[in-house]
């Protein structure tokens, strides 16, 4: 049904606001995808967005095969291992400026965590990182 005040022509080859009847072309714009000389627009590389998805996604397959996990709260997992980074960095950079070291090793690492991290989670998170290094350096 058209609006009051305007009465729709038949046949006048107009798309809704558009402007431009469909028998019109559109006008062929220098370096554009339709110029004659070749050149093409530059396509915008898409930037990199560093993120732990993957990782989280791996591990929760290693432990429920069977589960999935919905884009809002594979987000909110992804924002939970940033600041979680945050925190141990900014702490063992503390403890390497007290020790007046300018290289963060393992032992800062792991005292961070069992200083960021209560109880039998930072015990956990040791073991786990300790093993971690302890692969990464026999492979």
């Amino acid at each position: 049904m058209a609006p009051k005040g305007k009465a729709k022509v038949e046949g006048s080859g107009e798309k809704r606001g558009r402007g431009r009847p469909r028998s019109e072309k559109r006008p062929v714009k220098e370096g554009g995808v339709g110029a004659k000389d070749g050149s093409k627009k530059k396509k915008r590389s898409k930037k990199n967005i560093e993120t732990y998805k993957i990782y989280i996604y791996k591990v929760l397959k290693q432990v429920h095969p069977e589960f999935g996990i919905s884009s809002k709260a594979m987000g909110i997992m992804n924002s939970f291992v940033n600041d979680i980074f945050e925190k141990l960095a900014g702490e063992a950079g503390k403890l390497a400026r007290y020790s007046k070291k300018p290289t963060i090793a393992s032992r800062e690492i792991q005292s961070a965590v069992k200083l960021s991290l209560p109880g039998e989670l930072a015990k956990h998170a040791v073991s786990e990182g300790t093993k971690a290094v302890t692969k990464f350096t026999s492979g």
